[in-house]
């Protein structure tokens, strides 16, 4: 179960510094949303070419934050994310507007909220002190933005980018196959990243602990 005092999870890296007042901590989340929004938009930009999905850094700044914020902080952050690509700012992988959300990567793009949900659920019950833990929680995450990818391609399957003759082969060698390798090294990274800046920064202090 999460450590929470004052209504602050400290099982987290952002809960374990936020200042005691309530106003500070509502400042500081907010600036950490929107600068989470900021970092998955640059990430975005970081990209590998593959047709008709991309290979990014996306997933991993998701799981990142999500693992630094918490649950709250990782699907706001997304949120804000998304709303601001929908409102036409160039912050995804092609560009940005309401019609790229129609895309191929559209089922991508929604699955960062659940995978920042799973993230960051983990996250607040203590998996941040628990790497192999994160990191499993980090790839079911990614699991299941992987699945939302899948599905909407298979939904989507009389666009150009589908094989005609076998979506569902089509669906997850476009979705799913190209990203696994590369997405397993995203989430391992991501996990060490995050439990060693709480070993290194939280843990010697005591915060966090039950």
């Amino acid at each position: 179960m999460p450590t929470v005092k004052n209504g602050v999870v400290f099982n987290t890296l952002l809960g374990a510094v936020l200042p005691p007042g309530q106003g500070a901590r509502w400042a500081l989340s907010l600036a950490t949303i929107l600068v989470g929004a900021v970092l998955i938009a640059l990430s975005a930009r970081i990209s590998v070419f593959a047709w008709p999905v991309p290979v990014t850094l996306q997933s991993f700044a998701v799981a990142l934050l999500a693992a630094v914020g918490g649950a709250r902080i990782g699907v706001a952050t997304v949120a804000v994310y998304l709303l601001a690509g929908a409102l036409g700012v160039p912050v995804f992988a092609g560009g940005g507007s309401l019609n790229y959300m129609n895309g191929p990567t559209s089922g991508f793009l929604i699955g960062f909220l659940a995978q920042a949900a799973i993230v960051g659920y983990v996250a607040d019950r203590g998996a941040t002190q628990r790497p192999f833990l994160l990191f499993t929680g980090m790839m079911l995450g990614n699991l299941l933005m992987f699945g939302f990818g899948f599905a909407w391609l298979v939904i989507m399957s009389g666009a150009q980018w589908v094989d005609q003759t076998n979506v569902f082969a089509s669906a997850f060698s476009k979705a799913v196959q190209p990203f696994i390798i590369w997405d397993v090294l995203k989430m391992a990274l991501a996990a060490l990243c995050v439990s060693g800046a709480w070993a290194l920064l939280i843990a010697p202090s005591g915060e966090g602990s039950a």
